[in-house]
């Protein structure tokens, strides 16, 4: 056949490729794979659509033929690229097109591609060769640059030895030497050689470069490029003649950028005073600077208040220096600062950083910033008085942080709130009103309140202006922090998951925001009884990570492409902090939490799991949730509003993760007949590169049993109660697993009859079945003696009742629901751990038959107290959802809110609450009567 009469027949594979037709796509495959069986393209081609509709192990088998193959035509590179791709296989696609490079050594595409598939896995040392390989070959410059890259990125790169990464910038420097046209050709390679210049030390040549007529016309035009000259001129001592040029472009250019200022105050006072060297001639500098920065004032008047900002930061420095005489000044400039800029949104943040609640004579600018009157005549007079109120809120001591002074500052927040509400009247229903920040002052006193009190009446006052504030503000996101923080301490998870699915997170901010809901999640998750409402959030949230991994290194490749040498490690640290982010690898947990509620618990969970864990497990994380976004107005002195509202007052950081980590770890480990050998064999695509911190002495189960010193700080009580179990109970039954687990031949030759054989038809390679008698059994040693459970096994569940009991008295239901599923969790694992031991085949076998009574007893007192947990939350929401219950709540609004809201609004407020609490107290106990009977035996 000739090549256009095949390429007419694969062109409808390609369309239905393209729209999305996968099965049509096999089908066409299919038909022609009869005619052609030998023809790898179309093998190719069907490996992608079987990969895109998940039938995995079908395109394994197709995949590995072709690859076997060692291909070298263009379309079926690509379209193994994509197949591997969707794989995670990506050492096997660097392998197929170096393969394929060896084969075509002329070929500039195939040689590209194959620099690319080194970029896409990281493999910057792979990379680099080729670059430099392809520089001699086909001389061109792009090449060079790309093989300079990859020795900077390498450098950087964690895994590479300290010692080897100088050698590696020394390297990138000798390359660039060896280039026939100069680096200031192009301002991203000038960056990449001013970058190289200032890891090695090199003032000498980075000065004669940026000192060129080519380096000073860059530098004027590229961000990026005067950031690294910056830098430069700092770390070797020019600070001086920095901050000179950057007073010319104050004076002569009218340059109001702060970084100018930031140089003009370092060449004066650097921030931090040196104890080894004092500079004799600080004072005059400082005056120098003092007069530059008051001629600079004087210009811009009211239209910039740079130069302002830059004599408090001036006056602060010099105070730190000891070279103030005067330590009421900086006061008088701050007072000075506020008549000027009061009127400005940003003031309170301008002046934040100079704010000391015990410095002296701070009463008197306290009593000046008193003396503003409240007044709602305009905009300019409101934001003057809400500066104030800021900043005065921010600098009370801690004597005057008690029940009567917040309770008088909430009330008149509220009061100024609904006084200024009139002046944005007029404003579209899209805009912010000017007032919004009067009603966030008095959701922090509230929160305040309840902190001092442990009276929620506080947090529903806090809820009543929030959401009234709301119906005048609808695009105020802050409001629905506070909002969405308050009504899980509340109790009330739908209505927290209600406002942040209102502010439409997306992209990145799945990564920075969606603690603020899935923090301990699996505490409000009804999955139990159905609901999946938190597990589907789970899994939304984590759309950010699989897309971050399939695209990010395509930017990678075009900035290569492009030559954009300055974005490439910004796009690189980009993609790592997200692949080991630890709200990733902490919603996962969660996610584990709340599905094995759901699912029915089988081997094939505990294994998927098991290898999933292990993977997280291995990692450095980077914590990207971003925690100031919440609109914080507690005094400096105090703790502030996110350390407030954390749910159980503790965080969820490392030390949290890791806990969990390793209790789910041990027992899944335990309960699977998987181990690294089998894993091995079974693992569909690579492995996730190991951590450099990991301890290699140690193998996995030392580091499992390990106990870090700082775990308790993160945990709860009942948290560290349930992990103390878990450890207990993985101690006790861990001899039996291992002598009831069968060998790892024994499982792979199960392994390779089940899903291979039948599936595929072909056999699963390396796998030896020898060491079993014939019928799957192996031999044995004699099993080791039954131990009765550990008293904190034993009494565990009698324990959990006591904290419940406990828990019942408190006015909210989060604690309450926190000991029940925690309660939950633990006899669930007590499932898994013993799941091994289910079949009387196995027990008979190892002699197990004195262990399994033990098992009963525990079930049994487990069993009577989740029993008794879920009969009292079912009753606990009926009491949260009644008449009685609204009307307490209707009560708690003060008397001054009341008086400005409608009634309607406080009643339908009260009973969206009550619904709430009812919702997830009757969800969780009927889910636990639910789970009690599933797993009864």
């Amino acid at each position: 056949m000739s090549a256009a009469a095949f390429e007419r027949q694969i062109r409808p594979i390609y369309d239905a490729l393209d729209t999305g037709s996968n099965k049509a796509a096999i089908v066409a495959c299919n038909k022609l794979l009869k005619k052609h069986p030998k023809t790898d393209l179309l093998k190719a081609l069907k490996a992608l659509a079987l990969v895109r509709t998940q039938k995995v192990e079908e395109s394994i088998v197709l995949c590995d033929e072709v690859l076997e193959s060692k291909p070298t035509d263009d379309g079926i590179l690509t379209a193994m690229m994509h197949v591997l791709r969707g794989l995670g296989r990506h050492n096997d696609m660097v392998g197929m097109f170096e393969e394929a490079f060896k084969k075509l050594p002329t070929n500039e595409d195939l040689g590209a591609q194959t620099f690319f598939a080194n970029v896409r896995a990281n493999r910057w040392k792979s990379a680099q060769q080729i670059a430099t390989r392809m520089f001699k070959q086909f001389q061109e410059d792009r090449y060079l640059y790309w093989s300079v890259m990859c020795a900077v990125l390498q450098a950087k790169d964690d895994s590479t030895p300290p010692a080897m990464r100088p050698i590696l910038y020394k390297l990138a420097h000798r390359l660039l030497s060896t280039s026939s046209t100069p680096s200031y050709s192009s301002s991203d390679r000038f960056h990449l050689h001013l970058s190289i210049l200032r890891e090695l030390n090199l003032f000498e040549e980075a000065e004669q470069l940026l000192d060129s007529d080519a380096g000073k016309a860059i530098c004027a035009t590229n961000l990026s490029c005067n950031e690294v000259r910056r830098d430069l001129w700092l770390h070797h001592g020019r600070t001086q003649q920095e901050g000179e040029r950057a007073q010319k472009l104050i004076i002569d250019k009218k340059d109001r950028n702060w970084l100018e200022f930031l140089a003009v105050l370092d060449a004066a006072l650097p921030p931090i005073p040196s104890p080894d060297s004092v500079d004799p001639e600080s004072k005059e500098k400082t005056s120098r600077a003092q007069e530059f920065f008051s001629k600079v004032e004087k210009e811009d008047g009211l239209k910039d208040r740079s130069a302002t900002l830059a004599i408090l930061e001036l006056e602060k420095r010099a105070s730190t220096h000891g070279l103030v005489e005067d330590s009421g000044r900086i006061l008088t400039l701050m007072k000075q600062y506020f008549e000027k800029f009061g009127d400005k949104a940003c003031c309170f943040e301008d002046l934040k950083p100079y704010l000391n609640p015990e410095q002296d004579n701070l009463s008197q600018f306290r009593n000046f910033l008193k003396t503003v009157p409240p007044s709602f005549v305009n905009v300019s007079d409101l934001l003057r008085l809400i500066n104030a109120h800021k900043i005065l809120r921010y600098t009370l001591s801690k004597s005057h942080i008690t029940v009567q002074t917040e309770s008088e500052s909430a009330a008149a927040y509220t009061e100024h709130y609904f006084a200024a509400l009139p002046l944005g009247a007029s404003l579209p229903s899209t805009e912010l009103q000017h007032a919004d920040d009067l009603a966030l002052l008095a959701g922090n006193a509230y929160v305040s309140l309840w902190k001092l009190t442990g009276d929620d009446r506080h947090l529903f006052s806090a809820v009543y202006l929030l959401e009234y504030g709301l119906t005048k503000s609808k695009q105020s996101f802050l409001m629905r922090l506070i909002l969405i923080r308050i009504y899980r301490l509340l109790g009330a998870p739908t209505l927290a998951l209600e406002h942040y699915r209102v502010m439409q997170i997306k992209q990145i901010q799945n990564d920075t925001l969606s603690h603020l809901i899935l923090s301990r999640a699996s505490t409000f998750s009804t999955a139990s009884n159905g609901d999946l409402t938190f597990a589907s959030e789970c899994l939304e949230s984590t759309q950010i990570y699989l897309s971050n991994s399939q695209e990010t290194s395509d930017f990678v490749v075009r900035a290569f492409t492009s030559e954009k040498y300055s974005q490439i490690p910004e796009f690189i640290i980009f993609e790592n902090r997200l692949d080991n982010s630890l709200q990733r690898d902490t919603v996962k947990i969660e996610h584990v939490r709340i599905r094995l509620t759901h699912d029915l618990i089988t081997s094939d969970l505990v294994d998927m799991e098991l290898i999933e864990l292990k993977f997280i497990f291995d990692r450095s994380h980077f914590d990207n949730r971003d925690f100031a976004i919440l609109p914080n107005y507690q005094p400096k002195v105090s703790d502030g509003l996110d350390e407030q509202t954390r749910l159980f007052g503790k965080p969820e950081g490392c030390e949290w993760l890791s806990a969990f980590l390793k209790a789910y770890i041990r027992i899944f480990q335990q309960s699977s007949d998987l181990d690294d050998t089998v894993e091995e064999k079974l693992l569909i695509g690579d492995r996730p590169k190991p951590s450099a911190e990991i301890d290699k002495k140690l193998s996995l189960r030392e580091r499992l049993v390990e106990r870090s010193p700082k775990r308790d700080e993160s945990l709860t009580s009942d948290e560290v109660l349930f992990i103390n179990y878990i450890n207990a109970l993985a101690d006790w039954l861990e001899p039996y697993h291992n002598y009831a687990r069968p060998p790892p031949s024994v499982v792979l030759a199960e392994a390779a009859k089940q899903q291979t054989e039948i599936k595929n038809g072909h056999p699963l390679k390396g796998v030896d079945a020898s060491h079993t008698n014939g019928n799957g059994q192996h031999k044995k040693e004699e099993p080791p003696t039954v131990q009765d459970p550990p008293q904190l096994v034993v009494e565990y569940f009698n324990v959990i009742q006591q904290r419940f009991d406990e828990a019942q008295l408190k006015s909210s239901p989060s604690e309450l629901l926190h000991v029940a599923t925690l309660a939950q969790e633990a006899y669930l694992l007590f499932v898994i751990e013993i799941l091994r031991f289910k079949a009387p085949a196995v027990i008979k076998a190892n002699r197990f038959s004195n262990l399994v009574v033990s098992f009963k007893s525990l079930r049994t007192g487990a069993l009577a107290t989740l029993r008794d947990i879920s009969s009292v939350l079912i009753k606990r929401s009926g009491l949260d959802g009644s008449n009685e219950a609204r009307t307490t709540f209707i009560e708690s609004c003060p008397p001054a809110l009341m008086d400005q809201v409608d009634r309607d609004f406080v009643f339908i407020q009260a009973k969206r609450v009550t619904d709430a609490r009812r919702k997830v107290l009757d969800g969780v106990g009927k889910g636990l009567s639910r789970l009690c009977t599933t797993y009864t035996h």
